[in-house]
C-alpha cells in the first residue's frame, strides 16, 4: 500500500496510515497512482515555504484513477484515469474573473495549502481533472503539472518556430521550458553553471552556453549583436533576472518563471526598458495548460521522464533526505504506487 508521506515539521518526516479522505460536493476522490517530487516539495520538507501549516501532505505532481465523488458531482466515470491541475482559485476575484485563476488572490494549491498526493487518495475538484491519453503511464502522466509551466512560458513569450529562444537555468523548469519551446519549433539555447546540467539540456536538443563570465560575449556572438529575441528566467537567481535585459534582443521578450525571495528587490537599467522596447513578463504556474502538456507528452515530443527516476513512497525518508542533502543527487523523482 502507498501510504502517506506526511510533512510533520521542518526537516522531519513520517511515513503513517491517514484514514481515506472523503470528496465533498463538486470534488473527486483520486487514487493516486503516481506523484511527482519537485523544489516546492523540499522547500516544504525543510521547512522553507511560508505558505505550509504543518502537518501536510505534500506533492501537487499527481496522476491517478476516479475513485468516486462527492454529492451531486459530476465529471470523467470511476475508473477513468487523470492528472489532477493542483491550483484552485476562488472563482470571484479579478484574476479568477479573467482566467486567470492561477494568480487567484485566494488561491490553494493541492499539497501546500491542503492534503496532496503522496498518500493512496486525494481529493480534488471535478473541475481540475484532465483525463490521460491512452499510452501514457501514470508515472509519465505525473511529469503533466511541470510541463504545463513550460508551455505557460511559451505562451507568455509568445514562442513560435520562427524564434530563438535562451533558456537561464538547466533545473526542472528550465527543461520543461526547453522541451516545449523545442516542440513549438523554435531554435533553443540552455545555460548553466551546472555542466551536468548543461549537459542534460542538451541531450533534450537544446544547444548548451556555459554559464557565468562570459556568457553576454559569447550571446552577442551568436546573435551577430543582437540578442536573443526570447530569453526564459528559470534560475530564481536576481543576478540571472537583472542580466536578461542585456541578453534579449531589441523589441524581444523576457519572461521571468524563477522565484526570488519574498521582499528581494530585482534591479534594471531604466534607460532600456525605452531604448529596447523589451516586454517582460512574469509566468506563474499554468492555466488551462494540461491538455496541451498531456498531448505533447502523448506525442513523444517529451523526453523529460526518460531522466526520471522511479521510488516506492516507502523510500520517501531517504530521497527527500538525499535531495535536501544535495538538490542535484536526481534529475526528477517520482513515487509510484506499489499497487499499479
Amino acid at each position: 500500500m502507498m501510504q502517506a508521506a506526511i510533512f510533520d515539521q521542518p526537516r522531519s518526516i513520517r511515513i503513517a496510515d491517514v484514514p481515506k479522505p472523503l470528496p465533498g460536493p463538486g470534488e473527486v476522490l483520486v487514487r493516486v497512482g503516481a506523484a511527482g517530487l519537485c523544489a516546492g516539495d523540499l522547500y516544504i520538507y525543510t521547512g522553507k515555504n511560508p505558505y505550509v501549516i504543518y502537518p501536510r501532505i505534500g506533492c501537487h505532481e499527481i496522476a491517478g484513477t476516479v475513485e468516486a465523488y462527492g454529492q451531486g458531482t459530476a465529471g470523467p466515470k470511476v475508473g477513468t484515469r487523470v492528472v489532477v491541475d493542483p491550483f484552485i482559485g476562488c472563482g470571484h476575484c479579478y484574476p479568477c474573473r479573467v482566467g486567470k485563476r492561477n494568480c487567484c488572490a485566494d488561491l490553494a494549491i493541492i499539497g501546500v495549502h491542503r492534503e496532496g498526493g503522496f498518500a493512496d487518495f486525494v481529493t480534488a475538484p471535478a473541475t481540475n481533472l484532465n483525463p490521460v491519453p491512452d499510452g501514457l503511464t501514470d508515472f509519465e502522466a505525473a511529469f503533466a503539472e511541470p510541463v504545463a509551466i513550460g508551455v505557460q512560458g511559451c505562451r507568455r513569450g509568445m514562442v513560435t518556430a520562427d524564434d530563438t529562444v535562451l533558456v537561464l537555468g538547466a533545473g526542472p523548469i528550465g527543461l520543461a521550458i526547453v522541451e516545449v519551446a523545442r516542440a513549438l519549433g523554435a531554435k533553443v539555447y540552455a545555460t548553466d553553471l551546472s555542466a551536468e546540467r548543461l549537459s542534460t539540456a542538451a541531450d533534450m536538443g537544446a544547444t548548451p552556453i556555459a554559464g557565468g563570465a562570459g556568457l553576454l560575449e559569447r550571446v552577442l556572438e551568436i546573435t551577430n549583436g543582437e540578442g536573443m529575441p526570447v530569453v526564459m528566467e528559470a534560475t530564481g537567481a536576481a543576478p540571472a533576472m537583472e542580466q536578461t535585459i542585456d541578453l534579449v534582443a531589441a523589441g524581444g521578450r523576457i519572461v521571468i518563471l524563477g522565484l526570488v525571495k519574498k521582499g528581494q528587490g530585482v534591479t534594471f537599467p531604466g534607460l532600456d526598458f525605452t531604448r529596447k522596447e523589451v516586454t517582460i513578463l512574469g509566468s506563474r504556474a499554468s492555466v488551462d495548460c494540461f491538455p496541451e502538456a498531456l498531448d505533447l507528452l502523448a506525442s513523444g515530443k517529451i523526453h523529460y521522464p526518460k531522466i526520471a527516476s522511479s521510488f516506492s513512497l516507502s523510500e520517501a525518508p531517504t530521497v527527500f533526505k538525499t535531495l535536501a542533502d544535495n538538490p542535484m543527487a536526481l534529475h526528477k523523482a517520482v513515487f509510484v504506487s506499489e499497487a499499479v
